[in-house]
């Protein structure tokens, strides 16, 4: 199959069904950043760790730089937990690093927007993760056909402005389902 006709997942959420109980994974939401016919990825975008995004900006060390960003960060997935991903509005600013998911969104691990942020200087909005979820070639189709995910076309609403406790029941909404309603056998949207 050629990239051109691959049934792409890019710019939609995977929703962990009931079954799926493997640590980060358990009742999670998912932004696909990336899928193509060499693997996916994706950021979980509802599980906050212990951690606020000004701790990550005080290690930037920007001199006389006094922190307000109280956000939380996420565990965006088991891969690479040392190393910060930032998922955000593609305002007019260009970063060193960045995936373009789509015309508004984009994942960027550069420094230079760590930097924007701690200077109230960074994207309009913002969701910072350490981590991601990825997944090899034909991984996450295996995986939907073994109905481990609910998948659904993404929206900027629910990652952004949506609690995160609340994104998967927002999300699930939006199908006129409640996460109660899903079984093991639930499969795609």
């Amino acid at each position: 199959m050629n990239e051109a006709s691959f049934p792409t997942l890019k710019n939609h959420f995977l929703i962990a069904l009931p079954a799926l109980r493997d640590g980060i994974f358990t009742h999670s939401i998912t932004y696909l950043c990336e899928h193509d016919a060499k693997g996916a990825m994706g950021i979980v975008i509802n599980h906050p760790i212990d951690m606020e995004v000004d701790e990550i900006l005080e290690q930037l060390d920007i001199d006389g730089q006094i922190f307000e960003h109280h956000e939380p960060v996420f565990a965006g997935g088991p891969v690479h937990t040392d190393r910060g991903f930032v998922l955000h509005r593609r305002d007019h600013q260009k970063w060193e690093a960045s995936i373009e998911v789509t015309d508004t969104i984009a994942l960027t691990t550069s420094l230079d927007i760590l930097q924007a942020i701690a200077l109230n200087r960074g994207p309009s909005q913002s969701l910072i993760a350490l981590g991601y979820a990825g997944w090899e070639a034909g991984q996450l189709e295996e995986e939907l056909q073994e109905n481990t995910w609910l998948t659904l076309p993404a929206s900027e609403d629910i990652l952004f402005d949506v609690a995160p406790a609340k994104r998967v029941d927002a999300a699930l909404a939006t199908l006129g389902i409640s996460f109660a309603q899903l079984g093991s056998d639930s499969g795609h949207a």
